[in-house]
């Protein structure tokens, strides 16, 4: 699979949210995210452009691999994989013994909303600020799938600088 992706920081939220709703956007739920990024023994996912994060929401654990990014169109591509854990902390237990080391949190507040086959999220990240992420996964038409995001982007108004790093990227890069 996949994942073309935008991300926007933004100040017009309340316009955005508007927006969605007004083109037949769905609200599906808000949730508090706190992702916790481990980085390997054997190379260093900052330099290959990895991530390895496990993502406690809504009384869920999902771990996720993250591939190398790639750009389309402004776009952001990159192969993702997830599975579901029952614990974190065993698993911080087993990952740490293997020599891995829990790099950063980010936490953010996030609104889930859908429309389509898109999936938006408007997010309030601590220490970072106000952002909007537009993604629709794909097998194999990359191309297609960009141009879609960028479509939609400017039919809600998230308009700006499109962020191609991560908010791990962005956090580590302030302190």
């Amino acid at each position: 699979m996949l994942e073309i992706e935008i991300k926007v920081k933004v100040d017009n939220i309340d316009e955005i949210r508007t927006n969605i709703k007004t083109i037949g956007g769905h609200h599906s739920e808000t949730v508090t995210e706190e992702d916790i990024y481990y980085n390997a023994p054997h190379r260093d996912f900052g330099i290959t452009d990895e991530a390895l994060r496990v993502r406690s929401a809504g009384g869920k654990i999902t771990l996720t691999y993250k591939g190398p990014k790639n750009t389309l169109m402004g776009s952001k591509i990159r192969e993702e994989h997830n599975v579901h854990l029952e614990d974190a902390k065993t698993f911080d237990t087993i990952i740490t013994s293997l020599g891995f080391k829990q790099v950063a949190q980010v936490t953010k507040l996030r609104e889930y909303y859908t429309f389509e086959d898109f999936s938006i999220a408007v997010d309030n990240v601590e220490k970072l600020g106000q952002f909007v992420e537009i993604e629709l996964v794909t097998e194999n038409n990359a191309k297609q799938a960009a141009i879609r995001v960028d479509n939609l982007a400017k039919k809600i108004g998230v308009v700006g600088e499109r962020i191609s790093i991560s908010y791990l990227e962005l956090l580590l890069s302030k302190q």
